[in-house]
């Protein structure tokens, strides 16, 4: 999948566990609801640091792409050393390690910690990310060329100001789901799992695949590209993307950020 539709199925994902929470008795304060879509549509870019060329690598600049090159190369040092027989040889590490569920449950749960550990700063630096991607990703013609970058950051920083300090009024959200004390914000992984994930469910419905199951074995492989049969993929930027699921991924955050918030 292209970057917009990745970021519209996070956000609507985000908005469909709010739905599911507010019906299971734990519903979202709206900030969780705003934050955590926001996340989550950011967080759906992320699997694509180990690309060159992907949206993620020229949002923050030189230091996206030294790290981009750097994941590209832990990536593809990771399947080397894990690949059976029937996984195919391959010069670059994209679509491996970060888009696995491992990497994602692994990226979520350092956030989380992070949040925890870090306070205030860290996730004011957790918000900030994430929404400058969720710029790139849900506003990517307005983002796009180097020239917006500046205007893209001092966009996300000031929302991330605002959000954070919203979230820490009582009540507001900085304690959802998790109610102990010590326990401020560490729901804030749960979107950038959920975001990754989407991500891989997202590649997985190309012609490509998606190795989202690694490291469990089938049959020869270890990297298994996960996917519906042939006949049902697509490729990427396909007029099925566009014109059909991301129409669909706006409708159904709309429903679902409706009865997040009990409108319905």
């Amino acid at each position: 999948m292209m970057g917009p539709a990745h970021s519209l199925s996070g956000a609507a994902a985000w908005l469909g566990v709010g739905a599911a929470a507010a019906a299971a008795g734990y519903p979202m304060p709206w900030p969780v609801v705003l934050s955590g879509a926001l996340i989550c549509a950011g967080a759906a870019l992320a699997p694509d640091l180990d690309h060159k060329a992907a949206t993620i690598s020229r949002s923050f600049g030189p230091l996206s792409r030294w790290l981009c090159e750097f994941v590209d190369a832990l990536s593809y040092a990771v399947y080397k050393g894990t690949r059976k027989p029937g996984d195919p040889r391959r010069s670059g590490g994209h679509r491996t390690l970060t888009h696995t569920w491992v990497w994602a449950v692994l990226i979520g749960a350092g956030a989380s910690a992070l949040a925890v550990a870090g306070g205030r700063w860290a996730v004011l630096a957790i918000l900030f990310a994430h929404m400058v991607l969720a710029i790139e990703g849900l506003l990517w013609r307005a983002a796009r060329g180097s020239s917006s970058d500046v205007l893209v950051w001092l966009l996300a920083a000031t929302s991330s100001w605002i959000i954070a300090g919203v979230l820490d009024k009582p009540g507001n959200g900085s304690h959802w789901l998790f109610t102990e004390p010590g326990q401020e914000y560490l729901w804030l992984g749960l979107p950038i799992v959920l975001g990754a994930l989407v991500h891989c469910v997202g590649d997985a419905l190309t012609v490509s695949g998606c190795p989202i199951l690694w490291p469990i074995p089938l049959g020869r492989k270890r990297w298994y590209p996960v996917g519906p049969p042939k006949g049902m993929r697509f490729r990427a930027g396909s007029w099925i993307e566009i014109k059909v699921l991301m129409p669909a991924f706006m409708i159904l955050g709309g429903v679902g950020c409706a009865a997040a918030l009990n409108v319905i």
